[in-house]
């Protein structure tokens, strides 16, 4: 088994939550192959960066300058988990995607993207359009919009700015630590205001999926009437694929 990198701590719920679907995912995979307990989970090591302040680092829209310092936190914890002899490494965050092409500047080893493995999964529901939601960097950044349209899928338009900041007030107030009792309601009452009918909406911060405790492990589910796809579970099946390949028989 290849070994897996996790950069966590964006936020440190989600981060838990990759790793108990890599070891939940990774066991199940042997188990139906006969294995016995207790059952092979991919080594794994986290490096786990600080929400306080990589926030404050964040920079601004069409300014690469800007985000000079949020890049070289990110791009260390990288080199760190590549130090430890990780094969290949995930984020378990959606907004740092933005800053992939940068952040994995002088790193060797393979970096997963959130965004194509999402991408794939959105194409397999059959959807012709999406709905982008998460932190105010994913939804003002195009990143998304631009590998879903390579598979056929055409994104929303960026929302007005007080949408996005109500999205990040959501997932800072209802998301933190975990989801809250008011979470999906609350979320759901967004998806009512912006889903056309036809749209997969994407769950594109790692927190969201947490709103769907009956679904935390789906690529893609319904709930509340919408179709939604899971980025964090998507972006975990493409790290099995990967960390178990060697694993794998006819």
């Amino acid at each position: 088994m290849k070994k897996i990198g996790i950069l966590g701590g964006v936020g440190w719920a989600s981060t838990v939550d990759y790793y108990r679907a890599i070891c939940e995912g990774a066991g199940a995979y042997f188990a139906a192959r006969g294995a016995g307990s207790p059952l092979p989970v991919p080594p794994i090591t986290i490096e786990s960066v600080v929400q306080a302040q990589t926030r404050g680092l964040r920079g601004r829209p069409g300014d690469e300058a800007s985000w000079a310092g949020f890049d070289a936190v990110f791009r260390e914890a990288m080199l760190t988990l590549e130090r430890t002899g990780c094969d290949f490494a995930i984020i378990a965050s959606n907004t740092p995607h933005a800053r992939l092409h940068a952040i994995r500047e002088g790193v060797v080893m393979p970096v997963l993207s959130i965004f194509d493995a999402t991408a794939e999964a959105a194409a397999q529901t059959g959807a012709i359009r999406a709905l982008v939601l998460g932190t105010a960097v994913t939804m003002q950044d195009r990143n998304y919009a631009h590998v879903l349209a390579a598979h056929g899928i055409s994104a929303n338009d960026t929302l007005p700015q007080d949408e996005i900041a109500e999205m990040q007030a959501m997932i800072d107030e209802d998301f933190y630590g975990g989801a809250s009792d008011t979470a999906q309601d609350r979320l759901l009452r967004f998806c009512a205001r912006h889903a056309q009918p036809g749209t997969a909406i994407l769950l594109a911060c790692t927190e969201l999926p947490l709103a769907f405790p009956d679904h935390i492990n789906d690529v893609s589910f319904e709930a509340g009437g919408f179709l939604f796809v899971n980025p964090s579970a998507a972006h975990v099946a493409a790290a099995l694929d990967l960390a178990l390949v060697d694993e794998k028989v006819d």
